[in-house]
């Protein structure tokens, strides 16, 4: 190969080249006010096409050189934010330069520790916030729910709010989250931890005071029509100011609900002991069934207060579950002893509109439509399937 071929063949790097990388990258990073924008733009053009063929080194002094420099032109900012993690953190995590598009786009070209950068930036728009939503990584997840810059969307929250049944640690984040919207809160509940739950029972509850005086008018003109219409009665009864059902109690064998809680206690919760205090406590078998079988042991508390039942009651409730009260003689266990304070806690319009959401979004929600939109996909939901808080909720709560 003659000297010619191999110069052709291997091009020297030299001084030349190098001098022109500092000049370019110092162009290309000189403030706005000194600068036609076009003259960053050509030099912009030139410094990508050489960063092509340039080391790691020059990539990552550019890179260091334009973290400041939101005028810097975006198709360099974009390449260089899908380099190394090492040359494209000084841009992922300070340049100003990007929109919500460039983003996106980095964040579906490019790793998980690029993604944990982008979600720790000091501005994340919402749109951003769906892209790194929709990658499902935890550790992701989390540096994205504690950045106090990051605005969610709904749809985003609803992806977080998917991966906590697998990732519990999440709840506590999401907890604290301003976007964050109640019936998303009272689904969470059921796989939050106690801390979470009870944050969840004070903070997102609604008492339904203004609801109920709004509607008050409502309610006798219903009965007019002998409570008819499913849909409006559906609606009323998350409004409604009486928890117990009336007609429930006419019918039952016990003389009420305290009756049937006593008896439970002497002989142990049965099936039907169960549905029985839930018809008289006014929520269905699936809700009922949800509050009793749940480990946690805060949803005996809603149950509870909501219906006006007093302190001994709960302690019933306990035992016919054949859960301890006690470690000791008078050493409560450390679960009743929680649950008991919850009770104490909470207010009896919080406790009841916690249980009716519970009520309305699992037991009304909870059909073979809903399961059959989830198996067989978007040709089996209806606007309701998608829309509803009561659907995705029975979704959320049962499926897997």
């Amino acid at each position: 190969m003659s000297e010619l071929a191999e110069l052709i063949e291997k091009p020297r790097i030299g001084k030349a080249r190098d001098a022109l990388f500092k000049r370019l990258i110092s162009i290309v990073a000189m403030p706005s006010s000194t600068l036609p924008p076009s003259d960053r733009a050509m030099a912009g053009d030139i410094l990508l096409d050489m960063l092509f063929h340039a080391d790691d080194d020059i990539r990552l002094d550019c890179s260091q050189r334009l973290r400041s420099q939101r005028d810097a032109p975006r198709r360099l900012l974009r390449y260089l934010g899908q380099c190394g993690i090492d040359i494209a953190r000084p841009l992922l995590e300070e340049n100003e330069g990007f929109d919500a598009s460039d983003l996106r786009q980095l964040i579906e070209l490019t790793t998980v520790e690029h993604h944990l950068t982008i979600a720790g930036r000091k501005k994340v728009p919402a749109t951003v916030g769906d892209a790194l939503a929709a990658t499902d990584e935890p550790h992701v997840l989390r540096k994205l729910l504690s950045n106090k810059g990051a605005v969610l969307s709904e749809q985003a929250l609803d992806r977080v709010l998917i991966a906590s049944r697998k990732h519990e640690d999440l709840t506590d984040l999401l907890v604290h989250r301003p976007e964050l919207q109640p019936s998303q809160a009272m689904t969470m509940f059921w796989w939050a931890d106690g801390p979470t739950r009870r944050q969840i029972l004070q903070k997102h509850a609604a008492d339904r005071g203004e609801m109920i005086n709004r509607c008050a008018e409502i309610f006798p003109m219903m009965a007019k029509e002998g409570w008819q219409d499913e849909i409006a009665r559906k609606g009323l009864q998350m409004i409604e100011r009486r928890q117990r059902n009336r007609a429930a109690i006419e019918k039952s064998e016990f003389e009420s609900l305290e009756d049937a809680i006593s008896q439970a206690a002497i002989v142990g919760m049965t099936p039907e002991f169960a549905t029985e205090i839930g018809y008289l406590a006014g929520v269905k078998p699936v809700t009922i069934a949800k509050i009793l079988s749940d480990r946690g042991g805060e949803g005996l508390a809603v149950l509870c207060k909501a219906t006006g039942l007093k302190r001994p009651y709960l302690r019933e409730l306990w035992i016919a579950l054949k859960r301890p009260v006690e470690l000791s003689p008078g050493e409560l266990h450390p679960q009743f002893a929680y649950v008991s304070e919850s009770y104490e806690l909470l207010s009896v319009a919080k406790a009841q509109t916690t249980l009716r959401y519970w009520n309305w979004s699992l037991s009304t929600s909870f059909s073979q439509k809903t399961v059959a939109s989830d198996v067989l996909g978007s040709d089996a939901a209806n606007d309701e399937d998608f829309f509803s808080a009561s659907q995705r909720t029975a979704r959320l709560v049962f499926g897997d």
